[in-house]
């Protein structure tokens, strides 16, 4: 992989990674930004809420951030003569820059975009095995670089698809947020992982797996990884995928973990846009990298692993959440874990 560094007109970072096979060949990558940006103030505030003890971001500047606009207008397209975008140079292979309406921002933690491809009107899913390899390895780097910044307690790579998760630029990206805290989600498997272990002395995530593997829920495995539906998913498809060697972030995958990863998830992608038929649209999705925090106690126990969902929970319908859901945070599935891994084997690429 080749990594290159420079700056945007506003002085954010713009990082470009190309394969090394193609190195030779990504030319532009000295382009300058010929904008004329005005820094944007950031208003960015963590806020504790005690009786969760939770922390909330306020970042009301996010407001005036770009919002679908058309194709020729994407911000994260390659520049041309006619359209200078958050990318100057004219193509690329993975590209990440601080995000310019940061949620967190400074003190406060740092957002970044990553851009799988200069594509507009492709997917993750469409992606060569090579590329979803380069983005992996895009994705560990910025969790390395993220998780040396001062002020930063947690690294989370994720992926929002489609207009009904809410997205607002259709081009094909992700997001690296650097929390200046422990997610919620994290610090509660932290808390059972030691209850596990108090009362077992085993790990909880391997105890997990162990399970999934032996049971009916699985999905797909390989060698060196499975993707199961758990047991109670929350959502109506909800698969998790895991290396079967437990890491604590995506900088201790190993080889050969990394080499499968790429046709693993690709697989599970495409069976994602597979799930309602030939003729449903694409199928709407979160897939979020679950990592340890950068250090403090339990670390040593957490298990890397991605959860993939989606909101649709049949043709045309999608998962709202109800009042017990987003007023109590007390899930209900329409869906059987059980049956949704049924239709997620029968899906499978022939």
């Amino acid at each position: 992989m080749k990594k290159t560094v420079t700056r945007l007109a506003d002085g954010r970072e713009l990082i470009y990674y190309d394969a090394e096979d193609g190195a030779r060949e990504s030319g532009g990558r000295d382009a300058a930004d010929r904008r004329a940006l005005d820094p944007v103030v950031s208003a960015s505030e963590i806020r504790l809420d005690r009786l969760l003890g939770e922390h909330v971001a306020i970042a009301s500047h996010r407001q005036g951030r770009t919002y679908q606009p058309p194709a020729d207008s994407c911000p994260l397209c390659p520049s041309t003569e006619a359209w200078h975008s958050e990318i100057p140079a004219g193509s690329y292979e993975v590209a990440v820059f601080e995000n310019r309406f940061p949620s967190l921002s400074g003190a406060n933690g740092r957002c970044e975009v990553v851009c799988f491809t200069s594509d507009h009107h492709a997917s993750f899913a469409e992606l060569s095995e090579e590329r979803a390899a380069l983005v992996l390895a895009a994705w560990t780097d910025r969790t390395a670089e993220l998780s040396a910044r001062p002020g930063v307690a947690q690294v989370y790579c994720f992926e929002n698809r489609g207009a009904e998760i809410g997205v607002t630029l259709a081009h094909p990206h992700g997001q690296v947020y650097g929390f200046p805290f422990t997610a919620p989600r994290t610090a509660a498997m932290l808390r059972n992982a030691a209850g596990h272990r108090a009362r077992t002395g085993r790990n909880l995530f391997e105890d997990v797996l162990a399970e999934e593997r032996a049971g009916e829920r699985v999905v797909l495995a390989g060698e060196h990884w499975t993707a199961y539906v758990p047991y109670a998913a929350r959502w109506p498809y909800e698969v998790h995928l895991q290396p079967h060697r437990r890491v604590a972030d995506l900088t201790g995958l190993g080889a050969e973990a990394r080499a499968e990863f790429p046709s693993v998830y690709l697989e599970l992608l495409r069976r994602f846009d597979r799930i309602f038929g030939p003729d449903a649209p694409p199928t709407p999705y979160i897939s979020a990298w679950h990592q340890a925090p950068v250090d403090g106690p339990g670390r040593e126990e957490f298990a890397l692993h991605l959860e993939l969902f989606t909101v649709r929970r049949a043709s045309g319908r999608l998962k709202y959440l109800a009042g017990t859901e987003s007023g109590m945070g007390a899930f209900m599935n329409d869906v059987s874990p059980e049956s949704a891994a049924d239709r997620l084997r029968e899906v499978a690429s022939r």
